[in-house]
């Protein structure tokens, strides 16, 4: 039985502007449960205030800015940590700059200590350029998430991978990516929640980040077919959810 979940957002929630099917259902009945519950997102473009409207906007209104966190805010607080510098030059949204500055760091594009890239509809060949040039001068290379494409209302769009693929191959060199499928993240997420791995289930679309990310962190796992993974797709990979269900809404973790 799980007593706490750590939900994934684009592909489980909602695709593009559309709510998925069961998404307000499942939420009321993480609420009326009294389950823990974080929304976990790859996206590092928008903040947690920016997330909540979107789902108020969506028709889910029982969720609170706690009740959220982004590859930004997991990013901003390793770097944190890390205790390396405190300047960074970003190739990514405003939710993505708003977590840096947070945590104290200033941006610029003169002699930054990082380079951190996230998604962001605003990309343009000066940002990838600047990137390049900061890299191969020696700025430690931080990717926000993986993710080579997003699911969109009619299709998919380009992520973060993508762009830090374009950076690393002009640069030659390999960026450290924070967000899932890094069980860093995922441990950020249950030190934030205050639960015990075993005790949460990780619920999402994707195989190669939320899944391997549940599982290595020692999650339960489930699988939704809501996103960009079909069920012929399961078997292309060494590894497999603990369940799979066709969307959010027929999930009830205390049965899991």
């Amino acid at each position: 039985m799980a007593t706490s979940v750590i939900c994934d957002m684009d592909g489980v929630l909602y695709r593009g502007r559309r709510l998925i099917e069961g998404a307000e259902e499942f939420v009321d009945r993480l609420v009326d449960e009294n389950l823990p519950f974080l929304f976990l997102t790859n996206n590092s473009e928008q903040t947690p205030v920016d997330l909540k409207r979107k789902l108020e906007g969506l028709g889910v209104r029982r969720v609170q800015e706690e009740n959220f966190i982004t590859s930004a805010m997991a990013t901003a607080l390793f770097l944190k940590e890390q205790d390396q510098g405190d300047t960074a030059y970003v190739v990514g949204g405003g939710g993505l700059s708003s977590e840096l500055y947070k945590v104290g760091f200033s941006i610029s594009e003169h002699s930054p200590d990082y380079v951190v890239v996230g998604k962001t509809t605003s990309l343009n060949y000066d940002m990838l350029r600047t990137a390049v040039r900061l890299v191969r001068k020696g700025a430690k290379f931080i990717g926000t998430n993986p993710d080579v494409v997003d699911p969109t209302h009619d299709g998919v769009e380009p992520a973060c991978g993508a762009t830090l693929a374009a950076i690393e191959r002009a640069a030659g060199r390999r960026p450290y990516v924070v967000g899932k499928p890094n069980a860093l993240m995922m441990t950020i997420a249950l030190r934030k929640l205050g639960v015990h791995a075993n005790e949460t289930l990780m619920i999402g679309d994707r195989m190669d980040t939320d899944i391997v990310g549940g599982l290595e962190a020692g999650m339960k796992t489930c699988l939704v077919l809501s996103g960009v993974t079909s069920r012929e797709m399961i078997d292309q990979f060494p590894y497999r959810p603990n369940h799979v269900f066709d969307n959010v809404g027929q999930i009830r973790p205390r049965d899991l």
